[in-house]
């Protein structure tokens, strides 16, 4: 009889993990943009110092996440007053930036704006080695684990995820950890997403739509197309191509 209650108890812990496991919802982002240190990268301009005592440290902008296991739609969030001044010094890249995926296909679409030219991505899921560490955080009341990882050949990518929500995904077009992506950071870009609350409303279908506006290209040829827009820019050039691959 000892044991059988046992076993009864183990299989109610193990079921109650389970259904505490998140599989749909939306969660909220917060992108944060240091554009103080952006701008300290600009060297010998003395219009962007004096810009500096002008305008806040940080500008903030917010995405949404809606998802179920099958897939995810990132898209710009709620509006945040005063940002308009931003456009031009960090907070005008990727503020657009509205990504579809599909985790069974494997497969994702994405529509992306560069200044005046709009581009319709579509692609199979982005591949990032991932390493796992050992720190921990609390992120939007989550247990989180930390990986890293590199894109763009050498751009370092740090990712906080949770495995109490069982699905690879995350802010803008990256995923592929044991779970949902809460925070992410870009030291390179000086700027970092972080999540700030969890709705568990399930998502509509009309949720996962998308424009095909836009040249058609895949990933790589997107890179391509920057890469030779921003050639000119000198040593903006890369950060400018780090902003749209995202």
């Amino acid at each position: 009889m000892k044991n059988i209650i046992t076993s009864l108890l183990l299989i109610a812990t193990t079921l109650a993990a389970h259904a505490q496991h998140t599989l749909q919802g939306k969660i909220e982002f917060e992108r944060r943009v240091n554009i103080h240190a952006q701008l300290e990268e600009m060297q010998n301009n003395s219009f962007f110092e004096k810009m500096k005592a002008q305008i806040p440290k940080f500008n903030s902008s917010y995405f949404d996440l809606r998802f179920d296991t099958t897939r995810s739609i990132y898209k710009p969030g709620r509006e945040v007053e005063g940002n308009s001044v931003f456009k031009m010094f960090g907070g005008g890249p990727a503020t657009e930036n509205i990504v579809l995926t599909h985790f069974q296909e494997r497969t994702i679409k994405a529509n992306k704006t560069v200044f005046e030219q709009k581009f319709f991505v579509t692609d199979s899921i982005r591949v990032i080695d991932w390493k796992e560490k050992d720190e921990i955080r609390t992120i939007a009341g989550f247990k989180c684990h930390k990986a890293v990882g590199i894109i763009c050949d050498s751009v370092y990518v740090v990712a906080f995820y949770t495995e109490d929500i069982i699905v690879a995904g995350g802010p803008e077009m990256f995923g592929g950890l044991p779970g949902m992506i809460m925070e992410l950071a870009i030291p390179r870009l000086h700027t970092t997403w972080i999540a700030t609350k969890v709705e568990l409303t399930p998502p509509l279908d009309t949720d996962f739509t998308i424009t095909e506006k836009g040249k058609k290209v895949t990933e790589k040829e997107l890179y391509q197309n920057v890469s030779e827009s921003f050639k000119k820019w000198g040593s903006m050039a890369a950060r400018n191509i780090w902003w749209t691959v995202l």
